[in-house]
């Protein structure tokens, strides 16, 4: 068994429990200062209801809701809160995996009650950071995700053999992650309308419909998944962050900005542990490409967060000169490598590794990522 931890409206609760006089008000997190010239990156439920969801421009909120409340996005905030939930999970005991900053994996094979632990996880996030978290239990992560979104906010949904038909026979296959919009159509033009419909349907049908995908579909629904030992072993094959935004988005500045964000956590996370890394991989789902995923290999091995970024943007020179409509994008390196110190050659590189060991030595004090690079700001 998976457990899915999903937090709820994550940045935007984050905002209203540090500050109490937001809450119960709609609230947007924007990706700059300027209130009415950013982007909204969170909204609380409050806000949801009234229409309004990440990818909007603030402009557009503010019209379908002249009483919003605007903070500013802090990615330090939401990043040290991740990392607190995630220490906070691997005190239960169980295998732990980020699946992106707000969502959790939890391998629960030897638990007699999945459902009594899920609530004691969702007691314990409510006690000590005054946020939510929906949570979804199945035989796979997949299923999993799926169950953690069917009860939001604050909710569980355990999905079992016995109760997979009903639950799944309630709601549209767009429900599944990675199912968007265009897939959907495709998917409800061959009769195919539900969760059930595409569970039950053959490899060799979804396969014949939806190419490679479609199998990869196939295996995500039906597998039976463990960890074995995957999230912080001692010697990681690969390290990356990933992030799902709330609705397709094909804002060019956008979409880097969240790359380069994802690269200055990959490789925060890489000097921690004093490795550098050789190939960068990108990840990147869209309603238009569906899963892309392609990798680099470099002969001198980096651990500086504007140099993935830079080797990302190759990675994405394939994509030019239009980017496609992402719904959810990563970043990781491999090829690991301990750090072994050299004398720097040129004058250029002692200054960016000094810059880097104030950057590392300001985060350390202050909290990780108090000070990060301004491109990322558009990304929060």
């Amino acid at each position: 068994m998976i457990l899915h931890v999903d937090m709820d409206a994550f940045f935007a609760s984050i905002e209203q429990a540090i500050n109490p006089r937001l809450k119960n008000k709609p609230l947007i997190v924007g990706s700059r200062n300027s209130r009415m010239h950013t982007v909204v990156c969170a909204a609380s439920y409050e806000a949801k209801r009234a229409g309004i969801d990440s990818g909007m421009s603030s402009a557009e909120a503010f019209k379908i809701c002249p009483n919003l409340e605007f903070v500013p996005a802090e990615q330090s905030k939401y990043i040290w809160t991740s990392r607190q939930i995630f220490k906070l999970l691997k005190e239960f005991g169980f295998e732990v995996l980020y699946a992106s900053i707000d969502e959790f994996q939890i391998d629960i094979r030897d638990t007699q009650n999945p459902g009594l632990l899920a609530e004691e996880i969702r007691r314990k996030i409510r006690a000590e950071f005054s946020i939510t978290a929906s949570i979804g239990i199945a035989k796979n992560w997949l299923l999993a995700k799926l169950g953690s979104k069917l009860n939001k906010p604050d909710g569980v949904t355990v999905i079992t053999e016995g109760n997979l038909e009903s639950v799944l026979g309630c709601f549209p296959a767009s429900k599944i992650c990675g199912v968007g919009k265009n897939t959907a159509a495709v998917l409800e033009g061959l009769g195919v309308k539900t969760c059930l419909d595409l569970y039950f349907k053959s490899a060799q049908f979804l396969e014949q419909n939806l190419g490679k995908y479609g199998l990869n579909l196939y295996v995500s629904l039906h597998s039976i998944d463990t960890f074995d030992g995957v999230g912080e072993p001692d010697e990681p094959k690969s390290i990356g962050h990933s992030y799902t935004l709330s609705r397709a988005i094909q804002n060019p500045q956008f979409i880097m900005a969240w790359i380069r964000a994802l690269s200055e956590m990959v490789a925060s996370r890489l000097r921690q542990d004093n490795w550098e890394a050789s190939t960068v991989h990108l990840w990147i789902n869209g309603p238009e490409i569906g899963n892309f995923r392609a990798q680099k290999a470099f002969q001198q091995p980096v651990s500086d967060g504007h140099e993935i970024y830079q080797r990302c943007l190759k990675i994405m020179a394939k994509f030019s000169p239009k980017i496609p409509l992402v719904r959810a994008l990563g970043v990781s390196c491999s090829g690991l490598a301990k750090s072994a110190y050299q004398q720097p050659l040129f004058r250029e590189q002692k200054r960016r590794g000094d810059l880097l060991k104030a950057l590392d030595n300001i985060n350390s004090r202050y909290g990780d990522n108090s000070i990060y690079p301004a491109i990322v700001q558009l990304a929060q």
